[in-house]
């Protein structure tokens, strides 16, 4: 009988993630850029992980060599899609402006972009509980569904104080390698996309995996240990883009319900 239900069971329900990916993406113009970009922001204000006008979200333009970065000045929820700063990898600025760039933002998000060509989107964030693992010499553990994502993809970057050396630039984009995630060790977190999109739904995820992690040693019990195999298994099964074009349309459509500004 139970072999019945089990057929049964997989008969109705598949065993795979679903993917809500379009099969095909336009090259997105500098426009919709703009607005998915102000979108990251105001999502990641929404989600409690801004430092009030510190850390900043980097987008490439279509022609490669130029990016927008957050005005310096701006709370995170004041951003919109035409206060994005424009600028170049050589730190030029694009155009007139009334705020200038954070130093150290330029430097991070030029310097990942020169160095990842595949990169369309870098996010970095001074988040709560992204800070706390940032400080723990075990890094992020894979203890929960959520970190398991992360399982053998998470980079490390040693702190060498306000990063507004450029000779950091080839530090930072050799420690991250070809992977999207990286701690900041005692700083932050930092993830790279392809796209707007991918960029933030890794940072949501990390943070979230930090906070878990936080939360569990901090009730002073024996974490639970899995087994490589499982972490591997887990990993596997979470790997690609599944359900990221459902969950970044799901949050444009919560944004536009409660203040559409960003799109301006």
């Amino acid at each position: 009988m139970q072999q019945n239900m089990q057929q049964n069971m997989q008969q109705k329900v598949s065993l795979s993630l679903p993917t809500f990916l379009p099969e095909t993406s336009p090259e997105p113009t500098e426009q919709e850029l703009r607005v998915h970009l102000a979108a990251a922001y105001r999502l990641i204000e929404k989600f409690r992980m801004a430092d009030l006008i510190c850390t900043h979200l980097s987008a490439r333009l279509p022609n490669q060599r130029e990016f927008l970065l957050n005005p310096y000045g701006m709370m995170f929820n004041e951003i919109t899609a035409s206060s994005l700063v424009k600028v170049d990898l050589s730190g030029n600025l694009m155009g007139d402006n009334d705020y200038t760039l954070n130093p150290a933002g330029f430097v991070i998000h030029a310097g990942i972009l020169a160095a990842r060509p595949d990169v369309g989107c870098v996010v970095h964030t001074h988040s709560r509980y992204g800070m706390a693992v940032a400080a723990l010499e075990c890094g992020l553990l894979p203890i929960s569904q959520i970190a398991l994502q992360f399982y053998n993809q998470v980079a490390y970057h040693d702190y060498e104080g306000v990063s507004l050396d450029l000779d950091e630039q080839t530090r930072l984009a050799t420690d991250l390698g070809n992977k999207k995630v990286m701690i900041l060790r005692n700083h932050g977190l930092l993830t790279v996309g392809r796209t707007v999109a991918e960029a933030f739904i890794l940072a949501y995820y990390l943070e979230k995996a930090c906070e878990i992690q936080i939360l569990a040693q901090s009730a002073g019990s024996q974490l639970i240990e899995l087994a490589p195999e499982v972490c591997e298994k887990s990993a596997a099964q979470q790997a690609g883009e599944d359900l990221l074009h459902l969950q970044w349309t799901a949050l444009l459509r919560s944004l536009d319900r409660a203040d559409a500004s960003y799109r301006n």
